[in-house]
């Protein structure tokens, strides 16, 4: 037991670091190539967030572990929503703009009805799941086409100040970064298995709480340094992008490896947990248009208690 519990560890804070390393690497190599700043910021630090879940959700794939596939992909959804956006709401009130009412907040919402709909036969097929890429694609091609009717399209916050990097150095940390980051992974994986089997855990359980918050932590940590630096308002927008690329790009690549059966549960409450979540975050903004687009301490507070709920629930069942 001492040793799974220690490669949980080890796995979770090295895949957390790997990934901030990949996509510092990744970011300076596009432009030492010269990638323009809005492909970096959709590509690179798109999937460069999501890297951790797409990862650990492959290799559980091929590993024959679905429950921890879709759990990381939709225990991250409700992780980011209900503990990061809550917890950053306490740090500082959250500003809801209002292209992220109108556009971003709906695409997510049909984006979560799709997904729900795709799971009522109890299975995850190759065909639903390049549907799931193809959208993802599809919302890629538009996005990048609406960048580049906009001018003046600076480099994403992100790596704005980002120290110059040579470009042997970005190569070097771009394949160190992805070897670590596979390889913290499969130690992650590996580890988050033999503690679900010690306790009679299924492997789902783990996926949705421990696995996903381990590989949610990138988001946590952007969310409240941008809440620290007076920027909050950027965490609504990653947070959606995040559970955009988890909800199609995760699910999407994991079923493309692996058809997956689905459980019953996934359905009946943590999918419809999130599209609750997904919900409450639009009517929050919606309901805050008018009173400057605020999401306040008291709405954070109601996230987390939430958060903790659903998780005090997850366990209560477990055992």
């Amino acid at each position: 037991m001492l040793l799974p519990s220690l490669a949980l560890i080890v796995g979770l804070l090295l895949l957390v670091w790997s990934a901030d390393r990949f996509v510092d690497g990744a970011a300076a190599t596009a432009r030492h190539f010269g990638m323009p700043p809005l492909l970096i910021g959709i590509v690179i630090i798109g999937f460069g967030t999501s890297a951790p879940e797409m990862v650990v959700s492959a290799i559980s794939a091929f590993r024959g572990n679905p429950g921890i596939a879709l759990g990381n992909a939709y225990g991250s959804n409700i992780t980011n929503i209900a503990l990061i956006l809550g917890f950053t709401a306490l740090v500082k009130p959250i500003l809801v703009h209002s292209q992220v009412i109108k556009q971003d907040l709906p695409i997510l919402l049909i984006v979560t009805a799709l997904s729900a709909y795709l799971l009522y036969d109890m299975q995850i097929s190759r065909l639903d799941a390049v549907i799931l890429i193809a959208i993802l694609a599809g919302y890629m091609a538009w996005t990048i086409w609406q960048g580049f009717r906009q001018k003046n399209v600076e480099l994403p916050e992100e790596l704005q100040h980002q120290k110059y990097m040579p470009l042997s150095k970005a190569l070097f940390w771009l394949v160190i970064g992805l070897v670590l980051l596979m390889a913290s992974s499969q130690l992650l994986v590996w580890g988050a298995v033999e503690i679900a089997h010690y306790f009679g855990v299924s492997d789902l359980v783990i996926g949705l709480t421990i696995v996903a918050i381990g590989t949610s932590l990138p988001e946590l940590a952007s969310s409240i340094a941008a809440a620290r630096k007076g920027e909050a308002d950027l965490a609504v927008g990653n947070i959606i992008g995040s559970n955009l690329f988890n909800t199609l790009a995760v699910v999407g690549i994991a079923g493309v490896i692996h058809p997956m059966d689905v459980e019953s549960a996934v359905l009946s409450r943590d999918v419809l947990i999130m599209s609750a979540l997904t919900i409450l975050l639009f009517v929050f903004g919606y309901a805050f248009k008018q009173a400057n687009g605020q999401i306040g301490r008291f709405k954070g507070l109601l996230l987390l208690l939430c958060y903790v709920g659903y998780n005090s629930y997850l366990f209560y069942t477990a055992v």
